[in-house]
């Protein structure tokens, strides 16, 4: 659901105070809980933590983001990948053909310095 225009956007007022009169290349990361809050063009080049429910992730803010939420840049569930056996026999497969390259580069290089 869209905010009324007649309102504008919603920046937490608190959030503009952490970084008015800062620059963006000398501030340190500012912590955040409000992932409700629009980025405003004030706030591009600045490193937000945003607050996902057990820790702070980092975002810095580019001018792409401009209009979007806080909390759109700090997903709040950990993805547990799909696929069951299959997929742990597919990783096994590529895990083994990893360490067989490195094995062979490391062979090769070996019979190089001799």
């Amino acid at each position: 659901m869209t905010r009324s225009l007649k309102k504008g956007p919603f920046v937490d007022p608190k959030l503009l105070q952490k970084i008015e009169g800062k620059s963006a290349q000398t501030a340190d990361m500012i912590k955040t809980w409000a992932r409700s809050s629009q980025i405003s063009p004030e706030m591009v080049g600045f490193l937000f933590g945003v607050h996902n429910g057990k820790t702070h992730i980092e975002v810095r803010v580019t001018e792409d983001m401009v209009g979007h939420r806080l909390g759109e840049f700090s997903p709040t569930k950990k993805f547990v990948r799909h696929g069951g056996k299959m997929q742990k026999e597919l990783e096994q497969k590529k895990k083994e053909a990893e360490i067989a390259a490195a094995s062979a580069a490391k062979a090769e290089t070996g019979a190089k310095k001799k």
